[in-house]
């Protein structure tokens, strides 16, 4: 049985978290986002970032110059150090992204679905900050759910758990109870974020980049099974970096699970190409088997 109490170092490291959220929260907010990137990219040598985002880059991006891969490592972590504040800033980052324009190819697709009371799977990556679109969508009126993997830390993960609530519920956690409700509230007509862009042992033996990539197919799967649109959604933070837009494409047409996904994998590559300091370059995507 899984032991869910918090270790010592567990409880340690989320106190460490928290206490500079908390420091970082007491700037106004045009200060707080941009610090809380430069800490974690300057933290970035010691966490094993910059080296995680070398390696990723050296096997997918062998011809990339140099100078770009330094900034990447330094924008990367840059990037996902103001995430972190934006969602830990909750009715103040909201009321930023709330009244933003839904555009792109899917987007009337995706108002339909919801007039209609049809069910959705949305396709999201690590890409931009994916809470601004859930908490652009949630402000109107649209049934945004998302499904997380639980942090091994326990003590983080409650909290960071009680802070994405905040900004659109519901939320499912990826066990036998959080999928059954999944279910219920897809066929009552809620749209659902699933993530796709990490490795999976289990995944099919797809491509990103060009490399071998294990990936899970449940996005496709389900909106197979709920005869449901598949429509990648994205969050593309701006140049001033405290703005986005949020993006829609097209739904991917129902084929089969492998097709489907693969076209995510390419859809979501084009916009990282685009922009890429913006997707998540720490994963360690390509694991061997």
């Amino acid at each position: 049985m899984k032991n869910d109490t918090p270790s010592l170092s567990d409880r340690l490291s989320n106190a460490a978290f928290v206490t500079v959220m908390k420091l970082v929260q007491m700037l106004p907010y045009e200060r707080r986002i941009p610090l809380a990137g430069r800490l974690v990219s300057r933290a970035a040598p010691l966490l094993g970032f910059s080296r995680r985002v070398r390696e990723n880059l050296a096997l997918t991006c062998p011809d990339l110059p140099e100078a770009e891969v330094k900034r990447l490592e330094r924008a990367v972590p840059d990037r996902l150090g103001r995430m972190l504040a934006e969602i830990y800033s909750g009715e103040e980052f909201l009321t930023r992204v709330r009244d933003l324009p839904i555009e792109g190819p899917g987007a009337e697709a995706l108002a339909l679905a919801h007039a209609e009371g049809r069910p959705v799977v949305l396709a999201v990556g690590h890409f931009g900050n994916y809470d601004a679109w859930r908490a652009a969508l949630s402000a109107r009126g649209y049934r945004v759910g998302a499904i997380y993997r639980p942090m091994n830390n326990a003590a983080f993960n409650e909290q960071y758990v009680a802070a994405i609530s905040a900004i659109a519920e519901p939320l499912f956690s990826r066990s036998r109870r959080g999928l059954a409700e999944m279910m219920k509230f897809l066929r009552d007509g809620g749209m659902v974020a699933f993530g796709f862009d990490q490795y999976f042992k289990r995944g099919a033996d797809l491509t990103f980049f060009g490399q071998p990539a294990r990936t899970p197919l449940s996005a496709a799967e389900m909106a197979l099974k709920m005869h449901a649109d598949l429509i990648p959604v994205y969050a593309i933070r701006q140049k001033d970096g405290l703005s986005f837009r949020i993006v829609v494409e097209a739904p991917i047409p129902l084929s089969d699970a492998e097709t489907m996904t693969q076209a995510l994998n390419d859809a979501l590559e084009a916009r990282v190409r685009e922009n890429m300091d913006q997707w998540f370059w720490i994963h360690r995507r390509w694991k061997q088997r």
